[in-house]
């Protein structure tokens, strides 16, 4: 057994790996933790080292990938890419489901035999709520585009973010998850982190190292305690949760991330729910 495999089933560790394939976005959404929106700098992870971190990330013990962004699905070769990821490990690409046309959702049908997750954001059931944090008319692109990745063989799971929805509004987002075939078990509530963007509206949560599962994340700046921690204020990177500025060869963060995760204090748990 590696000492990474070790460190995940002690607890000490996520078994994820998380690339950031992106900063920029079609979108600039109010709570974004990296300021993404169409015209920011890319920051982009090349295809090919992506791939290459994920064999590294297999063989060191990790049990699972994760890419997000940015919208990851404005890289071209994003389908390709996910294809070669999950032949290494599964994956949970995140994504705003507004750019899946027919052309791009034939490229992806039947992606990695079902080891690519698409996690799908999707705030409330109530339109106008979830479009003012969003973008107007994102609502209506989402709910459509759910029940076509799944046509195409591909899972989905939601991510609600914020503490708006009162429990009537909670219910009825969950019972328009679940029409449109996604349970219970693959939907995820999670409060804003205060930073990024939410920092210029005081919104969310104050989230330390100690409220974060280390989750070892690469970015095109380093490798990062979470993927809550390679976050843009003001338009410069975040280093407060910098692990190291080395990716390769892995083992060098993944070994940086293990100590300090080490050093927490005894008995500390992620207490803020955020995943």
């Amino acid at each position: 057994m590696t000492a990474i495999e070790s460190a995940i089933d002690d607890g000490l560790v996520g078994e994820r790996v998380w690339l950031y394939s992106n900063y920029h976005c079609n979108l600039r959404c109010a709570y974004c933790l990296t300021e993404s929106a169409p015209a920011v700098a890319r920051r982009a992870l090349h295809p090919d080292e992506m791939v290459e971190l994920a064999g590294q990330a297999r063989e060191l013990g990790f049990r699972a990938l994760g890419v997000t962004g940015g919208e990851p699905f404005l890289v071209p070769e994003m389908p390709e890419v996910l294809e070669d990821l999950a032949e290494r490990l599964p994956v949970l690409v995140l994504s705003n489901a507004t750019l899946f046309t027919e052309k791009l959702l034939s490229r992806m049908r039947g992606l990695g035999g079902g080891r690519v997750t698409v996690q799908v954001s999707l705030d409330s059931a109530e339109p106008d709520v979830n479009d003012v944090m969003r973008a107007p008319h994102n609502f209506e692109k989402v709910v459509a585009a759910i029940p076509r990745l799944i046509d195409a063989g591909i899972p989905v799971r939601i991510a609600t973010t914020g503490d708006h929805n009162t429990p009537e509004q909670l219910e009825r987002l969950c019972a328009l998850h679940r029409s449109l075939g996604v349970s219970d078990d693959d939907h995820v509530v999670r409060p804003i982190v205060r930073r990024g963007r939410a920092l210029d509206g005081e919104a969310g949560v104050v989230a330390q190292a100690k409220d974060l599962e280390p989750e070892l994340t690469l970015t095109a700046d380093g490798a990062f305690w979470s993927p809550f921690a390679p976050t843009v204020h003001g338009g410069r990177l975040d280093t407060d949760l910098l692990v190291s500025r080395r990716r390769q060869p892995l083992e060098e963060p993944a070994r940086a991330l293990l100590a300090l995760a080490d050093a927490l204090p005894e008995g500390r748990d992620t207490t803020l729910n955020i995943r």
